[in-house]
């Protein structure tokens, strides 16, 4: 163990406490629309595009929610499976049988971070990313375009932010048993309800065990995560929450080349359940710990502040191989052998302080926000790196040739990563008659030090590696509220990242940064039976490194540039009482508009030209079916580049997902509560691919379908 050294930290405390003896919010008005679903998502919950209680509706930028219902309803098991069918996004960037990680990408730019509760998930740019099972998630927001001015370092295309499931004042208890393909086994447990006046409680618990989508895999779970509302008084909350999380096994990691799967190979065709691993040298056992709370204090009906803080411990073992290019006999790959052990010990504390007030006739929501974040990543990496692991034949694997006793490790890296980030910002929502505007500013102070000893055929060797980079970012937007719920918005918001390293001068870089132009329509019906979000974005990301022509394998260069640009549309309507549908549209073009190599003019990977998806739902309300609910969606995919110099294609696809649940009470009330669902996702299990070049391919998700048996209680 080794222990935290936030300095920083006593300054945003120090703040907190001065702020919570003068400073508190409105009370909610229980008559107020949105009620119940503030009630569900507990009164510590603010939205993500402003970090306060105000309708996203009324931000001029693009917002997408989806909810517990629907996670539940398609049986989506990961994040990256919750954000299939919305606009923007692109999941599944390594493929179906990677779900280790949450990785994709919005509006074109790859993300890795997700927030939990407001917070950051903290990262160690290594292999142990925490994840948050859908289980625990009772809606996921995802916020399009630049979110630093709220958020810090963030990638330009926007992010997820998790909210988790908070105790409720009404009982409700639910066991559930789940079965389906790749022998999949799982139960789940969520309860909640209150003690007393003072408390209410939930606990949430998940066990799943299954078979991979690679032959030979495992993948199994564990997932606790009790919280407490603990009412300190009638103006004061304190949530206190824990997130605990063992994944004993995660499938695998490795790729297959662009010949044989995505392109033709004379010898033939890869089966999608393909592993060209070991499984002798499979493994990836991770334990994540998250410890938070949240502190509410309303100080009159105006005011209100909010501190929202969490600790995270977390470590990662994996044993793995990577792959050459493919032999000239079009079967044979060369495989390096290497491993990670990974600890990564963090905190981060968000303390809000938000208002109301009104100048004339116009009427101000202020947020002045304080946050700190702190990492200490420790990794040790080895690897073999002359190729001596045992080769493999694609088309007749032998899965058992590594003796993980005989590896030669000839590359050795211990590293420890500790990385600072102090961020202030400033908001104002303001609302004149029907215009509504935003504007917020943030400076960031960012710290990294990475110390480093490798150890390569025997040579020692150390280096340490500093950044402290700031930025000043921006946010401005106005929408204007029309007749019959039509709203036209326009935005202007930055984004920033730090970025490692020096160019060959010595000099250290710059941070990259981003800014987005948006333009929309949004349209909600006064019944709010139907809504509409059509936008249109322009993406700049400045300041990315690119290789050096005169110096192919020296420090990089930092004169890179890329441009994003598109259209989006999200809509749904209440066709019937019992008839909903929902569709998306995303048209996409994105481009290296700056580099010092032949990538300038190029699209870079994993970024389809268009995305589209539609779903619909129908209930039966009456005869022997009424309780019955079906659900069917297409999710299509468009063409994207198979590698970084664009020379080929990876092809597009359609695929088909389906679900259905009955309300068994139906046929007997001693059955009242129990509902019965079955869900599948690629119905007729299409193949399809993802591709970083032409050596690094997987496969994406195989048919699979679950059943559930759920009782409500």
């Amino acid at each position: 163990m080794y222990a935290l050294h936030p300095p920083l930290t006593l300054v945003a405390a120090t703040l907190s406490t001065l702020f919570t003896g003068s400073v508190l919010a409105a009370q909610t008005d229980p008559a107020a629309p949105g009620t119940e679903t503030m009630t569900v998502l507990g009164e510590t919950y603010r939205n993500t595009a402003t970090k306060t209680k105000l309708d996203p509706v009324e931000t001029p930028q693009a917002i997408s929610v989806v909810d517990s219902q629907t996670l539940e309803q398609r049986g989506a098991s990961s994040v990256s499976e919750a954000l299939r069918y919305v606009p923007g996004v692109n999941t599944e960037l390594r493929g179906g049988s990677v779900n280790r990680l949450d990785l994709f990408n919005i509006r074109g730019f790859d993300n890795y971070q997700n927030f939990y509760d407001g917070l950051l998930l903290q990262y160690n740019d290594w292999n142990l990313q925490p994840q948050i099972d859908p289980v625990a998630i009772e809606q996921l927001e995802v916020f399009k375009g630049p979110t630093s001015v709220l958020y810090g370092s963030m990638p330009p295309g926007g992010m997820v932010n998790l909210i988790a499931k908070r105790p409720q004042r009404e009982a409700r208890h639910s066991v559930s048993v789940a079965g389906g393909s790749g022998d999949l086994r799982e139960v789940t447990l969520d309860t909640t309800g209150p003690i007393n006046d003072a408390f209410a409680y939930r606990l949430v618990g998940l066990a799943r065990h299954k078979d991979g989508q690679a032959v030979t895999s495992q993948e199994e779970r564990y997932v606790l995560a009790p919280s407490l509302d603990w009412r300190l008084g009638e103006r004061t909350l304190l949530n206190l929450n824990v997130y605990y999380q063992k994944d004993p096994a995660a499938g695998i990691y490795t790729t297959v080349p662009a010949k044989g799967s995505a392109k033709d190979n004379p010898l033939g065709k890869l089966d999608s359940d393909a592993f060209l691993g070991d499984e002798n040298w499979n493994q990836y056992n991770r334990e994540v710990a998250l410890f938070g709370y949240k502190l509410s204090h309303d100080f009159d009906a105006n005011w209100q502040f909010l501190q929202n803080a969490r600790y995270m411990d977390a470590s990662a073992k994996q044993h793995n191989t990577y792959n050459a290019a493919l032999g000239a006999d079009d079967r044979t790959l060369a495989r390096n052998a290497y491993l990670t052990n990974e600890e990564s010990k963090g905190f981060v504390i968000d303390n809000q302080l938000a208002g109301k007030l009104a100048t004339g006739s116009v009427q101000h929501n202020l947020l002045l926000g304080v946050d700190y974040q702190y990492l200490d990543a420790r990794v040790l990496y080895r690897d073999t790196l002359d190729y001596s692991a045992p080769s493999i034949d694609i088309f007749n694997p032998d899965h058992r040739q590594i003796n993980p006793d005989s590896l030669n490790f000839i590359y050795q890296d211990r590293k420890q990563i500790k990385q600072y980030q102090t961020g202030v910002y400033l908001q104002d929502q303001l609302r004149l008659d029907r215009l509504v505007a935003i504007g917020g500013l943030r400076y960031d102070s960012y710290r990294m030090d990475t110390d480093s000893d490798s150890l390569y055929s025997g040579a020692a060797s150390h280096t340490l590696a500093k950044i402290d980079q700031d930025n000043l970012s921006f946010r401005l937007g106005a929408l204007y509220e029309l007749d019959y719920g039509i709203s036209p918005y326009v935005s202007y918001a930055d984004s920033f990242e730090p970025v490692a390293g020096s160019d060959k001068n010595g000099n250290a870089f710059d941070p990259a940064t981003g800014h987005q132009w948006e333009g929309g329509i949004k349209y909600l019906s006064e019944d709010m039976s139907k809504g509409l979000t059509l936008s249109a974005f322009r993406i700049t990301k400045k300041h990315a490194l690119v290789t050096d022509p005169d110096n192919l394998y020296g420090p990089k260069l930092q004169t890179g540039e890329m441009v994003s640009k598109g259209l989006e549309l999200e809509g749904r309507i209440d066709i019937t009482s019992n008839l909903d549908l929902s569709a998306t549209y995303t048209l996409l073009d994105m481009v290296i508009s700056r580099d010092t190599t032949s990538l300038q003019g190029k699209t870079p990977v994993w970024v389809p030209d268009q995305t589209a998806s539609l779903w619909a739902n129908y209930r039966l309300g009456q005869g022997p079916a009424a309780g019955l609910r079906l659900g069917t969606g297409l999710r299509y995919v468009g063409e994207a580049e198979m590698d970084a110099a664009n020379t080929d294609k990876v092809p597009d696809y359609l695929l088909m997902d389906m679900s259905a649940s009955y309300d068994l009470a139906q046929l007997s009330q001693r059955l009242k509560g129990v509902e019965a669902s079955v869900s599948a996702s690629n119905l007729f299990d299409t193949t399809y691919y993802s591709c970083y070049d032409q050596s690094n391919c997987w496969f994406g998700a195989e048919r699979n379908v679950k059943a559930r048996l759920k009782y409500v209680f």
